[in-house]
């Protein structure tokens, strides 16, 4: 049977972390190992934690003495990494039903793929339930190079980052996080996954519960647009300068996202500018304009035939939102 290793890294997060952990025990994995790595929090997360790792021989702990940076959590947890597969959970989210046994299960059937993950998340905490799936998904197997092509052609990140189960082998080829970037660590690693010869994975079923509140590491870049489209930027610009360098058409592939980029700029300027959000939109139509002066006379209408399965994700983003509406009222 096939064994996993999962890394929850935390800090600040002790009320969080109970709920995450329990979300990893019940998915009904036998072979399962997790490492909760503590940043030096200085609220109840060590209590917590300890807490947990005395309740289940499966659970380990380590604290650091020193804020060391989220980077350090995460590349510790790649070395101690040493089951078939690997995963990254962050403390305040929580895995769906059935989520690892949906996983393990289809990179079991097919030893090539390197990566398996959700490109959308759950908008509701789920049940702490013991069944190992009681959750169908329908998985899209594909080359990993036609995920690296859709991250150029879009500027987007589809990969719901704590969904996605890495073969451990592939984790270790392609090596650490790299402390260079903060809010688009994971992207560039995605593509360096997405570059290696082997297959990828996707479902639309949710994998992964993801919290929304203000201090998580997202926030700040969601509070700023053009400052997210900039740490997307030097993803790219990372992963070109290294890895992607080598791939046979890699001039050609960084030609696309920087233009990818500069269109996804504009037309999120434009969404922006509609909602009367007008610093957002300030920003993001400069950033357009800087990085492809033809943006302030011709709207780049091609991004948007660039997109993949446009109508599918359009009744996505709105069955997204209407239970997003639907849960606002239910809060007021």
């Amino acid at each position: 049977m096939a064994s996993i290793d999962v890394a929850i890294p935390n800090y600040q997060y002790g009320r969080y972390l109970r709920d995450c952990v329990h979300s990893v025990l019940s998915q009904g994995v036998a072979d399962l190992r997790i490492l909760i790595i503590d940043n030096a929090s200085t609220d109840n997360s060590a209590e917590v934690a300890q807490q947990l790792a005395a309740q289940d021989k499966r659970i380990c702990f380590v604290r650091h003495r020193a804020n060391l940076g989220h980077h350090a959590s995460f590349n510790e947890a790649i070395d101690w990494a040493e089951a078939d597969y690997f995963l990254l959970l962050c403390a305040d989210d929580m895995l769906t039903t059935g989520a690892l046994s949906r996983a393990l299960a289809v990179m079991d059937r097919d030893e090539k793929i390197n990566l398996a993950f959700a490109n959308r998340a759950a908008l509701t905490q789920p049940h702490l339930a013991s069944r190992s799936s009681d959750i169908g998904a329908r998985w899209d197997v594909m080359p990993g190079r036609a995920l690296l092509e859709r991250f150029c052609r879009t500027a987007l990140c589809s990969v719901v980052g704590c969904s996605a189960v890495v073969r451990t082998a592939a984790q270790k080829r392609v090596g650490y996080y790299r402390m260079s970037l903060d809010h688009t660590d994971d992207f560039e690693l995605f593509m360096r996954l997405a570059a290696l010869d082997g297959n990828i994975a996707e479902t639309r079923t949710p994998q992964v519960f993801l919290r929304s509140h203000d201090e998580a590491r997202s926030a700040v870049v969601r509070r700023n647009r053009s400052l997210q489209i900039r740490k997307y930027e030097a993803a790219f610009t990372s992963f070109f300068a290294h890895e992607g360098r080598q791939l046979p058409d890699a001039e050609a592939l960084q030609r696309l996202a920087r233009r990818s980029l500069a269109s996804r700029a504009y037309w999120s300027g434009v969404s922006h500018l509609c909602r009367g959000d007008f610093a957002n939109a300030a920003g993001l139509l400069r950033y357009a304009v800087q990085r492809s002066r033809s943006t302030a006379f011709v709207p780049p209408i091609d991004y948007l035939f660039r997109q993949e399965r446009v109508l599918e994700r359009a009744a996505g983003a709105l069955e997204d939102g209407l239970q997003r509406l639907h849960l606002a009222r239910r809060a007021g």
